[in-house]
């Protein structure tokens, strides 16, 4: 068979047989060029410290610890620190400072109780509370933001505040008078009358405002705000470099990063309490949840003014108005004596009724009462899109 009659193979030369395009007659203008990629921006010392919303969350909460520890040493240098501390007596004492030590049952007059006075809990409380709105002021001029982006703002404070004055007296007032309907607190005396008890109502309730505005400032203000920044800052720059996140369903890190630095932050309000004479495992969780419960107040109205009306009532109506202990603390000038009796575990025992099993169903009638009353800053959405990254949900109008 003749070269001419064989059949045509396509392929069937091996690739140094294979034609190659004669690139010599390619135009100049028809020249392939490889896509330039864009370089990643260069990494500066800058960086370290300020991200896309300013000084990095990190070194804002650094510098506000230091800011503070500061200011509090300062003013505590100023002021005579014996003054500050409470008295801490026994329950068997021979001369005890007030009826409800003598009023204590039999089981428990061994153990300890500190006794506040007025005096430690203005100057403590207003040392405290001044330290954290100077250092919440210097921080917020720092980092170019309103205070009232920390809890302090809004246009129903007044009516938040007052609201929770009057939702806190009720609420403990159902509690105390629960454990006495069921024997578990015995009324003894009263102690005060007239002018007297006037007098020390407006002194507890002036020192009992300044340890809700100082607890629920530090707790869920300042801290509250720039920790959520920081988890937000830290999910959004997980979801940006890693492709399995960016391709599940988008998380509203406002949302995340608020409940996250809640509930951290909340943990570490009743980890506070546990140096407390006479405080219980119980009054610990208590006290933990009950701070969880002011967060969603905070969550719902954009503002901390609910949760420190409720704050102060409590603490007022638990210690001068029914005399009990608040987490194992007892104030001097008080309107009744009283005293626990039964089991601990019902009673809450020298820890005072939020060491009760009963303090449990008061927490969830609190969180409906929150639920039900208080109008949310989040109409359409329970979670959202505007709350933390710029003002983290408390900057309303």
């Amino acid at each position: 068979m003749s070269e001419t009659d064989q059949p045509e193979t396509r392929g069937s030369h091996p690739p140094e047989f294979a034609e190659r395009p004669d690139t010599r007659s390619v135009a100049p203008s028809e020249e392939i060029v490889a896509p330039i990629l864009p370089s990643s921006p260069r990494f500066t010392m800058r960086d370290i410290f300020f991200g896309s919303d300013g000084l990095r969350a990190g070194w804002s909460l650094l510098l506000y610890v230091a800011l503070l520890g500061a200011l509090m040493a300062g003013g505590i240098f100023l002021v005579n620190p014996q003054r500050l501390q409470p008295v801490v007596t026994q329950s068997n004492s021979a001369a005890p400072p007030n009826a409800a030590a003598q009023s204590a049952p039999q089981s428990s007059k061994s153990a300890a109780h500190a006794i506040l006075t007025a005096k430690a809990v203005l100057l403590g409380e207003g040392i405290a509370l001044l330290s954290v709105l100077i250092a919440t002021w210097l921080m917020a001029k720092i980092e170019r933001r309103p205070t009232s982006a920390y809890g302090l703002g809004g246009k129903r404070r007044l009516r938040n505040f007052l609201a929770g004055l009057a939702w806190g007296v009720a609420l403990l007032s159902l509690l105390v008078f629960s454990l006495r309907a069921c024997g578990l607190l015995v009324f003894d005396a009263r102690l005060l009358f007239g002018v007297s008890a006037l007098r020390f109502a407006a002194l507890w309730l002036s020192g009992f405002l300044l340890v809700g505005l100082f607890e629920e400032t530090f707790f869920r203000g300042y801290l509250q705000f720039t920790l959520a920044r920081g988890i937000d800052g830290i999910y959004g720059w997980l979801h940006t470099r890693y492709s399995c996140m960016q391709d599940a369903r988008r998380i509203d890190t406002n949302a995340l990063g608020f409940w996250i630095a809640a509930l951290l932050l909340s943990f570490g309000f009743g980890f506070t309490h546990r140096t407390n004479p006479g405080e219980s495992p119980i009054g610990l969780v208590a006290v933990a949840l009950a701070a969880v419960v002011f967060c969603l107040s905070l969550w719902r109205t954009g503002s901390l003014w609910w949760a420190i009306g409720f704050h102060a009532a409590w603490d007022w109506a638990q210690s001068f108005l029914y005399g009990v202990a608040d987490s194992g603390l007892v104030i001097q000038g008080h309107l009744f004596a009283t005293h626990p009796a039964g089991r601990v575990l019902l009673s809450g025992g020298l820890t005072g009724p939020e060491g009760s099993l009963f303090i449990l169903p008061t927490l969830a009638s609190i969180t409906t009462v929150i639920v039900l009353t208080l109008p949310s800053v989040h109409p359409n959405d329970p979670i959202s899109t505007t709350h933390t990254r710029s003002t983290a949900g408390l900057d309303l109008p």
